[in-house]
């Protein structure tokens, strides 16, 4: 990184529909004009950061773009006063890395309102483990314990479970004294969901392929639903008396074909999470929350660290539903 120049991750479209992408050198003036520079150390993949990346005009608008909606780093400058250069900061969600120069730069430049402290117990590298999945699943667990779903109340689900949000929804929960239920379509990852805290791993079908009556047997106290579709009708249809489910993904599709019946005889309430616009106050919250877990149990293999050289292949990887756990990925400024 030079006084005029950033390394990033470049996304381009070189004709109408072909996106390229490289590492590449980018002109400080092509980050937007706002009061907070950060020199970033690390950010991490997300299937939001997969899909810009390969052009998805739902996503990113307009290419040239550098993705990465997640950010830890440090203040260079912040003309706004709110911060000191030097102070250790963290950046999720907001627009970053959708319509604003993302994590995958060596530099970001964003509003201040956007920007939280690091809490003294992460570190940069810890903060991206988490990132947006982390602060997701976080606010899922708050929502489902704003409607008093509480660890004596019976079994709770969690959907598309080695994904980033899913894998780390496991994990609080179970940190949080919940018996958790993990569903996946990769039951050779059944190891890998048992340490994160899973007491029970179950085949996706198991759950979404179900008939189309009204109601179903009881089977979740509460739910975190990350995958959307006719996985969250079907875990509707499946939940508790006075129970909740979270969603937060749409994976296998935006539409939900339900009916009535779950909200008006069973009390089901279904919360949605949107964590990119999560206000303020709760945002500090849910780092905070983040930040009192036990990090030393989160298995080692939790999260891969790469290079922007070593994206590509670990975009494709996602995109294709291969993932699990989460890819870290670190500058070659840092440290």
């Amino acid at each position: 990184m030079s006084e005029e120049t950033f390394r990033a991750f470049y996304v381009e479209e070189k004709s109408k529909g072909e996106f390229v992408s490289s590492v590449t050198d980018v002109t400080r003036t092509f980050l937007p004009d706002h009061d907070v520079l950060i020199q970033v150390h690390y950010s991490s993949l997300n299937y939001k950061d997969a899909l810009s990346a390969s052009g998805n005009k739902g996503v990113t608008r307009e290419y040239p773009h550098i993705p990465g909606i997640d950010a830890s780093g440090v203040v260079l400058e912040d003309r706004s006063g709110a911060f000191s250069e030097g102070q250790k900061v963290v950046v999720t969600g907001r627009d970053l890395g959708s319509n604003t120069s993302g994590g995958f730069g060596e530099l970001i430049r964003v509003p201040k309102d956007w920007v939280v402290e690091l809490p003294v117990a992460l570190n940069m590298e810890m903060a991206m483990k988490y990132g947006t999945a982390g602060f997701t699943a976080m606010y899922g667990v708050k929502r489902l314990q704003r409607e008093l779903i509480k660890p004596e109340d019976g079994k709770v689900l969690v959907t598309g479970a080695t994904g980033g949000v899913g894998s780390l929804a496991v994990f609080f929960l179970s940190e949080l004294g919940y018996e958790v239920v993990a569903a996946t379509g990769k039951t050779d990852k059944k190891d890998f969901l048992k340490e994160l805290g899973a007491v029970e791993v179950i085949h996706r079908d198991v759950v979404s392929g179900v008939n189309e009556n009204f109601l179903l047997s009881r089977e979740w106290n509460g739910v975190i639903e990350t995958v959307g579709g006719e996985m969250l009708d079907a875990v509707i249809r499946q939940t508790n008396h006075d129970g909740a489910v979270a969603c937060c993904g749409n994976i296998l599709g935006h539409e939900l074909k339900t009916n009535i019946y779950p909200f008006i005889l069973r009390g089901v309430s279904l919360l949605g999470i949107d964590s990119a616009i999560c206000k303020m106050p709760m945002r500090l919250k849910i780092w905070d929350s983040i930040a009192g877990m036990n990090h030393g149990k989160l298995p080692d293999d939790f999260a891969r660290i790469v290079g922007l050289e070593n994206l590509k292949p670990e975009i494709e990887a996602i995109l294709d539903g291969k993932q699990a756990g989460r890819v870290v990925v670190q500058h070659q400024t840092t440290g």
